[in-house]
C-alpha cells in the first residue's frame, strides 16, 4: 500500500503516521524526544524512529515509504532543509533533511509545526474550501499560519504569521523576543495561567480552570479572561487589516474552551473592526493531529512537485 512518513516532532514528544494517498492514517505511533539527554541525542532519536516507521512499513503494508514529510519547533529553513533553531530542542542549524534522506533513502520535506498544522487545518479541517484563511493556535505562546490558495506562506526569510510578537500593549509584559506587550504575553494559554494564578491564589490553577471559573460566573476570573480576549481581538484585527482572510482559524489549548472563548472573542474582534471584512472565525478541527496530518501533506506534495518537474 502506497504511504508515506509523517513525523510531528514536540518539545518533549512525538507524534507520527504512515499516511495513505487519501490522506488515511494506516499507523500511528509516538515516542519522547529525549532532549533532556540534548541534542544530538534528539535528532539521533527522531532518525531512529523514522527507520522504524520505515521498517513498519515493509513488514504490514508490503512496501516502503514513498517520502516523507517532518514538522518540527523553531526556527526552520524548509527551502534548504535545516532546523535551525530550537529551543526547548536545544540545537542550531541541524541538516535534518540530509539526514533523515541518507537514513530512510527517500525524498523528505521539513516544515515549521504550526506552519504545517496550518496547511493540514486548511485543506482537510476547519479551513477546508477557503482560498485565504489564518491559523492561530494559542498554546504556551501564539503563532500564526498564513494560507494562500492551498498552500502556507512562509515569507522571505522563512518567519511570515509570528503574530505572537504584534505589540498589542507597549507598556505591557517584557517577551523573550525582546519586546514589551507581545500579544504572547497576554493572550496565550501560558499567559492567562500565569494571570489567573496569581489573581486566584492558586499557583497549581491554570488557563483551563479560569476557563471553568468564567462558566461559574467568577468576577476575578471573568477580568482576567476578558483582558486575555481584549488583547488577542487587537492583535487578531491588526493581522486581518493586513491580510484579509475568508476563515479566521483558532486552536491550541485556549481554544479548548469552546464557546467560552469564541463568543465573547467574535464579539470583541467585530466591535473593533472598522472597514475591515469580519472573517469566519472558528475552531480548529484536527486538534493535536494537525501537525502530523500536515507533514503527511508536505511528503504527497513534494513527489508531486518532484513528478511535474
Amino acid at each position: 500500500m502506497r504511504h508515506v512518513i509523517a513525523l510531528d516532532v514536540g518539545g518533549t514528544g512525538m507524534k507520527a503516521a504512515l499516511v495513505g494517498t487519501d490522506g488515511t492514517l494506516l499507523h500511528e505511533a509516538r515516542r519522547a524526544t529525549g532532549r533532556e539527554r540534548g541534542a544530538d541525542a534528539v535528532v539521533e532519536t527522531i532518525l531512529a524512529f523514522a527507520a522504524d516507521l520505515r521498517a513498519h512499513g515493509e513488514e504490514h503494508l508490503g512496501e516502503s515509504a514513498v517520502a516523507a514529510g517532518v514538522a518540527v519547533p523553531g526556527i526552520v529553513d524548509a527551502e534548504k532543509g535545516i532546523a535551525v533553531y530550537a529551543a526547548n530542542l536545544g540545537w542550531r542549524d541541524v541538516p535534518l533533511r540530509a539526514l533523515l534522506e541518507t537514513r530512510l533513502g527517500v525524498p523528505v520535506a521539513l516544515g515549521h509545526d504550526v506552519r504545517t498544522g496550518g496547511l493540514a487545518e486548511g485543506r482537510i479541517g476547519a479551513g477546508r474550501g477557503a482560498d485565504r484563511f489564518l491559523f492561530v493556535p494559542l498554546g504556551t505562546g501564539i503563532a500564526g499560519a498564513i494560507g494562500i490558495a492551498g498552500a502556507i506562506e512562509s515569507g522571505a526569510h522563512g518567519y511570515a504569521g509570528e503574530i505572537g510578537h504584534i505589540v498589542v500593549r507597549p507598556d505591557g509584559p517584557d517577551c523573550g523576543c525582546g519586546q514589551r506587550g507581545c500579544l504572547e504575553t497576554l493572550a496565550s494559554a501560558a499567559a492567562v495561567t500565569r494571570a489567573w494564578a496569581a489573581a486566584s491564589g492558586d499557583p497549581a490553577a491554570d488557563a483551563a480552570d479560569c476557563a471553568k471559573a468564567v462558566e461559574s460566573g467568577d468576577p476575578a476570573a471573568v477580568r482576567v479572561w476578558q483582558d486575555a480576549v481584549d488583547a488577542l481581538s487587537a492583535g487578531l484585527v491588526t493581522a486581518l487589516t493586513l491580510l484579509d482572510p475568508g476563515t479566521l482559524i483558532i486552536g491550541g489549548g485556549l481554544a479548548e474552551a469552546g464557546e467560552t472563548l469564541f463568543t465573547p472573542l467574535r464579539a470583541a474582534v467585530e466591535e473593533r473592526i472598522t472597514f475591515q471584512k469580519l472573517p469566519h472565525i472558528v475552531p480548529a478541527a484536527l486538534g493535536d493531529t494537525a501537525g502530523c496530518l500536515g507533514a503527511g501533506l508536505l511528503a504527497w506534495d513534494l513527489l508531486s512537485t518532484e513528478v511535474s518537474a
